[in-house]
């Protein structure tokens, strides 16, 4: 394992169960990479919103039409 000088005890004596602890405590308040970047819901997706090539114009089946996925 390298060195790595992240952490640095400025004042006092902390004992290396207290120190095991700080660790913790930090790792289990920093989010996971996985948590961090969620892929966006469908619903909130704004594309799904814009019809591509579509014309919203009123007529016979336009309520029909509005409700597809293209």
């Amino acid at each position: 394992m390298s060195q790595l000088n992240h952490l640095k005890i400025v004042r006092g004596d902390a004992s290396p169960e207290e120190i095991a602890a700080l660790i913790v405590a930090l790792t289990a308040a920093t989010p996971s990479q996985a948590e961090a970047v969620r892929p966006a819901e469908a619903w909130r997706d704004p594309v799904r919103s814009m019809r591509q090539g579509q014309s919203w114009r009123a007529g016979p089946g336009a309520w029909r039409a509005s409700a597809r996925r293209d």
